[in-house]
């Protein structure tokens, strides 16, 4: 058995990063940028107005004005501005030749055609906006390794790109062991168990915005996993495995994993829940054998598999590790590192009931799970331990 230090660590070894893709603007939310983007055009590409009002020459705005046209956002209409003339302008709009600045239509008086302006605070060149005053044709938009947020989603399309290079997410599968399990829609047999674990993973898996996911079946069969396995493997960047990794004479998964050709990097870790984690890879591909137990599955998941699956795409890890101070004492047996599924509010911590690693009510309560260093029997009141902060 390793320690929980020494797993991460030799995970984080062996993960390389997905190739980049290109994909369409509309469909690259989310992902980091593989290559850095340059403006193709000088944005705005014109003199353009920020508000409704009427545009003039600032030497000109002590004057009563002749109004002669107007311009609105989108016309191909061109107007020229000479001494002592204006037009209506609207949000948008391109200057018209000559002009240099807009009043706001609510400074303005109008009387017979002709517009008298109101605005003691008029300055040259207010209300507009210079071309290329978002972005100058060649310059740098954003670079490489960037998070496409909404935002640069939306300021990347209003430069006029379309297309983007980014790192993918992966494709996951998730094989679901055991004879035992039933589906919700089912009525449960003498022996049976609802399966839970492919929806907690699915969901997890899609909160991070994952969209590729697949779920097989298998019984606890050598032949049928080993054969479930591959197809898995086949177009899958990650593997998920639930149950099968201990050593009863039911659990195949080790075994079907070395018969797979899959290099095991560890198999067993110092930690309660989840002590039977088992990881390896092949071609690249990530595999990781968790417990069947749904509790430990999803703290497996946060601690290992979601890290793992962050780096693939270049992203950071989402998990937030803070320092939080204990509400009550807490004694655990030494050798194991704990995580207990917990409540983190206002810098404190506090254990929920039901630890057990096939109870998942109390998970469904948390929002962090504590860390007890496999060193320590007894944790004080108000000590300070590190609290893992899940993704809300």
């Amino acid at each position: 058995m390793i320690s929980v230090k020494e797993a991460k660590h030799l995970i984080s070894q062996h993960i390389i990063a997905l190739n980049p893709i290109s994909v369409d603007l509309a469909k690259a939310s989310g992902h980091i940028l593989a290559a850095n983007i340059y403006a193709k055009y000088d944005i705005p590409a014109f003199k353009q107005s920020s508000m409704d009002g009427y545009a003039l020459k600032f030497d000109d705005h002590k004057q009563t004005l002749r109004l002669i046209g107007e311009m609105a956002a989108g016309t191909a209409n061109k107007i020229t501005i000479q001494n002592g003339e204006t037009s209506r302008i609207f949000t948008g709009a391109p200057l018209p030749t000559g002009a240099d600045t807009v009043v706001m239509q609510e400074k303005i008086t109008s009387i017979d055609g002709n517009i008298i302006l109101n605005d003691p605070n008029l300055k040259p060149g207010l209300n507009v906006r210079d071309k290329g005053s978002e972005i100058k044709a060649g310059a740098l938009a954003m670079e490489k390794g960037d998070f496409l947020s909404p935002a640069a989603i939306g300021f990347l399309a209003g430069i006029g790109i379309n297309e983007v290079g980014v790192y993918p997410m992966p494709r996951i599968s998730i094989v679901v062991t055991g004879k035992e399990l039933q589906q919700p829609v089912k009525v449960l047999e003498f022996g049976q168990v609802y399966e839970s674990n492919s929806y907690s993973l699915s969901a997890a898996l899609k909160h991070e915005g994952i969209e590729q996911i697949k779920v097989y079946k298998a019984d606890d069969d050598l032949v049928i996993l080993k054969k479930v396995l591959e197809t898995a493997m086949q177009d899958s960047d990650v593997v998920l495995l639930t149950g099968g990794v201990s050593v009863g004479e039911y659990d195949f998964v080790i075994e079907a994993a070395s018969n797979c050709g899959i290099k095991q990097i560890f198999h067993k870790v110092k930690q309660k829940p989840g002590k039977p984690l088992f990881f390896g890879t092949k071609d690249q591909k990530l595999i990781f054998g968790l417990p069947g137990n749904p509790s430990s599955v999803l703290s497996c998941y946060y601690n290992y598999v979601l890290p793992a699956i962050k780096a693939l795409s270049h992203k950071s890890n989402s998990i937030i590790e803070v320092q939080a101070r204990l509400t009550h004492a807490y004694t655990k047996p030494l050798g194991l590192t704990h995580f207990l599924k917990g409540k983190y509010e206002n810098g404190l911590v506090t254990p929920l009931q039901a630890q057990e690693s096939y109870r998942l009510s109390s998970f469904a309560q948390a929002n962090c799970l504590i860390c007890l260093d496999e060193t320590k029997e007894y944790f004080k009141e108000n000590e300070i331990l590190t609290a893992l902060i899940l993704p809300s």
